[in-house]
């Protein structure tokens, strides 16, 4: 089973209109795994009003969930949609990555979570005619490309920072 838990962040959780709680969603993961069934969580990294290190730091949290997999992709402002328009009024408290920004932010990321979790993906694609923002411009192989070159230049691996 896969959660859309977003973020660890429950002001964002609110202001995204989640519907429900970072408590609310771990005691879901906890219980579904207490259970013997395989737990995959979904995280948006730069969703409004976080900044790097508290996206960083939220691996660390992840890291004592009993996950199996996880789904990692940047924010993605799409038309038609509350945060679209949010976006228009307040951009200021938005921060969309470059591609070699999300690249190191996932760098960062990877460091400090667990290597038992499997990371899917670092990504994901809305349909071009409805994406405001980032448009990379890129295929998601590009972007892990990207991953695995910036993290063989800093001589790093996922986990090396995790600490239990």
């Amino acid at each position: 089973i896969e959660y859309g838990v977003e973020t660890t962040s429950d002001v964002t959780l609110k202001r995204i209109n989640r519907g429900h709680t970072f408590a609310q969603a771990e005691d879901a993961i906890r219980r579904t795994a207490q259970r013997g069934i395989p737990v995959g969580a979904h995280f948006i990294l730069g969703l409004p009003g976080e900044a790097w290190e508290e996206i960083v730091a939220q691996a660390d949290c992840i890291s004592k969930l009993p996950l199996d997999t996880l789904k990692l992709h940047q924010l993605q402002i799409v038309r038609g949609t509350k945060m679209a328009q949010e976006f228009a009024d307040e951009s200021a408290d938005f921060r969309l990555f470059t591609v070699e920004e999300y690249a190191a932010l996932v760098a960062d990321f990877l460091e400090r979570l667990d290597t038992r979790i499997a990371v899917e993906r670092f990504t994901s694609q809305s349909p071009k005619e409805l994406l405001i923002a980032p448009d990379w411009g890129i295929k998601n192989h590009e972007l892990v490309d990207k991953v695995k070159a910036r993290m063989r230049q800093r001589v790093t691996w996922q986990g090396r920072l995790y600490s239990e």
